[in-house]
Formats: C-alpha cells, sequence, structure tokens
C-alpha cells in the first residue's frame, strides 16, 4: 500500500501523463491517497514559510484540504459541465483524486530549510504543480487540446485567486485600525 502511494507521487512529480489514464490508480484507495498528498502538501508549505513567518501547520494541512475541494469542484463544473469535450465523462471523485496527485510537487516544499530556499521552492513547485494539473485536467477529462486543460486550468485558478482576495480584502475592512480624519 505505501509502496503505490510512492509510486504514484513519483510518477506525479515527474509530470506523467500515463498515471491518469491507469484505472488502478483511481480504485478504492485513491481518494485517500491524493487526501494525504494534500495534507501532506499544506504541512510542507508551512513547514516552507515558517522560515520566514511563524505558520500554524495544523491550519495548513486543513487549508489544504479546502483548497483541494475547490480546485476540484472548479475544474468539474468548467471542464465537464461547461465545456466539455465529446468524450468527456467523468464522475467529481476521479476529478478530485486527479487533482491531488496533481499536488505531490509540493511535497518538495520540505526541502526549504533556509529563508534563501522558500521563495525559489514555493514558486517552483507552485508552477510544477500548475504543469500536474493541465496534464492532470487533460487525462482526465479526455481532452484533445493542452489550450483547453491550461484553459479550465488557468480559468480556475482566476476565479479561486479573486475568491481569495475578495475574502482578504472584506476581512481587512473588519480590522481595528485607527483612521485619522
Amino acid at each position: 500500500m505505501f509502496g503505490e502511494f510512492l509510486d504514484i507521487v513519483f510518477r506525479s512529480i515527474k509530470l506523467d501523463k500515463s498515471l491518469y489514464k491507469d484505472s488502478k490508480n483511481f480504485g478504492e484507495a485513491s481518494i485517500y491517497f491524493a487526501g494525504l498528498i494534500m495534507i501532506l502538501d499544506g504541512i510542507a508549505g508551512a513547514i516552507a514559510a515558517n522560515t520566514v513567518i511563524k505558520t500554524a501547520v495544523a491550519m495548513s494541512g486543513l487549508t489544504a484540504i479546502l483548497t483541494w475541494l475547490v480546485w476540484g469542484i472548479f475544474i468539474y463544473v468548467i471542464g465537464v459541465k461547461l465545456f466539455p469535450d465529446k468524450q468527456t465523462k467523468v464522475p467529481f471523485k476521479k476529478v478530485l483524486t486527479a487533482v491531488g496527485y496533481a499536488h505531490a510537487p509540493g511535497l518538495l516544499r520540505f526541502f526549504a530549510v533556509t529563508p534563501d530556499l522558500m521563495i525559489p521552492i514555493i514558486f517552483l513547485t507552485q508552477f510544477w504543480i500548475f504543469a500536474g494539473l493541465i496534464i492532470s485536467t487533460k487525462q482526465i477529462l479526455n481532452l484533445k487540446s493542452n489550450f483547453k486543460s491550461f484553459g479550465i486550468v488557468f480559468l480556475s485558478f482566476l476565479i479561486i485567486a479573486f475568491l481569495s482576495i475578495s475574502f482578504v480584502m472584506s476581512r481587512m475592512n473588519m480590522l481595528p485600525v485607527n483612521q485619522i480624519s
């Protein structure tokens, strides 16, 4: 079981598109493997960030699960419901699992042990995850075009970024700040 998990992680890190075509990678344990990757990704990000600012490691794991669900929902709705190809018939669980697998490069954030390594490793792994999401989306949704896969992932990213910024900005208005009139 652990060997199967490691195989999925390494194949995802290598951006192996066959990972997403092999039905044995989407069996009973697959959703748990994907969830574990997401939790470890969140913890790795928190540990990397702790080299500069103090971050709650447990909260980062929970945030990663929420992020996983949001990515999965947007990729599913945009790719399966709004802009499907003719052969795009996939259950939400498979999309969610693929999104989790695509986040395996985030585990490399455990190596950001100094402040000098944090920013390069986080940027590198974020682009790597984005590439993994594009590959997984193309394979899972049976898309013919890399451009369409990129569009689905990028549109999902833009919506998530907009919602995140809106949430942060709404919280900033609630901060007790002395205003000089």
